[in-house]
């Protein structure tokens, strides 16, 4: 047999690209809602640990891995709300509740993981078709010819941003973000507001962790998300905290990521420390004219992120 053709590579390339970002689309969509709401969660990388590691467990035992999906975002979503209670009920410090929070999800995960490692699943997810879609040239293969779980990622990217935009949940979810006073004076609930959305960011964290581990790549390793729930922090900014600016982001590192995988399976003479490091180094990047971006054009900033809220302070 020759070898593949270009088109082909690129194919397959792209294809991983999206299945790579779909690791991050879904962590990255669920903070966006969760700072939306005014909490910061910088623990995503412990939440998406824990979703990483339940999910591969139950899907290793019961052998579904769609069972282990739902597991590892569900145990995801309890994981957050160790960090609602902190920032919500006790008004602790966010950005420090949030690092406690990852150095728990890697410490719990480590721990209990060690017996597991080097293991692998012994089924996977089924790639499904989209008729007459999965037809279009490159695109057809490359978006409509995934598994369930990243039709998902789409369905639920352009959903979130209606919900955000053209609901009344979204219209009070900002309110909560921008004015939580003035929400509260128009009867929103803002304690459970952010307990929800809270826990919805933990959700979607534990979902992009399972996906690692049940679709991605089916094994278990310690620290198995290497640094991607930092990269989600970034993509949210980058983002500007916009659901479909989401995707475009996680694709972009997806790519990145899916790429120094190539270069590696293909023998180049980039040393593979430095491969590994190009999504990092775009994160920081990104972050910096991300950062720039925002503050001059004081785009979708919310304004009470990190700030919080107690009925009895009055403005």
């Amino acid at each position: 047999m020759g070898a593949p053709s270009s088109q082909v590579i690129l194919t397959m390339l792209l294809s991983a690209a999206i299945r790579s970002g779909t690791i991050l689309l879904y962590p990255t969509i669920g903070e966006i809602f969760t700072e939306r709401a005014g909490i910061m969660n910088v623990g995503i990388e412990g939440m998406m640990l824990i979703g990483a590691f339940f999910g591969f467990i139950v899907a290793y035992l019961t052998r579904n891995p769609y069972l282990g999906f739902f597991a590892g975002m569900l145990a995801g979503g309890l994981s957050s709300l160790i960090h609602a209670f902190i920032s919500i009920t006790l008004q602790g410090n966010q950005v420090v509740s949030g690092l406690a929070l990852t150095i728990f999800g890697g410490g719990i995960t480590n721990f209990y993981g060690q017996h597991f490692v080097n293991y692998h699943l012994s089924t996977s997810l089924k790639y499904i078709a989209i008729p007459w879609l999965s037809k279009i040239p490159v695109i057809g293969k490359v978006f409509f010819n995934q598994d369930i779980i990243v039709y998902l990622s789409y369905i639920i990217a352009i959903l979130m941003w209606f919900i955000l935009y053209k609901t009344k949940v979204g219209i009070h979810l900002r309110a909560v973000g921008d004015d939580a006073q003035a929400a509260d004076a128009m009867g929103v609930n803002v304690y459970a507001t952010r307990y929800f959305w809270t826990f919805f960011g933990g959700l979607l964290a534990g979902a992009g962790g399972a996906y690692l581990t049940i679709g991605y790549a089916p094994f278990w390793l310690d620290a198995m998300t290497a640094g991607r729930g930092w990269i989600a922090v970034a993509l949210v900014i980058f983002a500007m905290w916009d659901p479909l600016n989401a995707i475009f982001g996680a694709y972009l590192f997806g790519s990145l990521d899916a790429l120094q995988f190539q270069l590696q399976a293909a023998g180049t003479t980039i040393p593979a420390s430095l491969l590994t490091m190009q999504p990092y180094l775009l994160t920081f990047i990104v972050i910096v004219l991300a950062t720039v971006i925002v503050r001059l054009k004081h785009i979708g900033v919310p304004r009470e992120l990190g700030l919080p809220f107690s009925r009895e302070e009055k403005s």
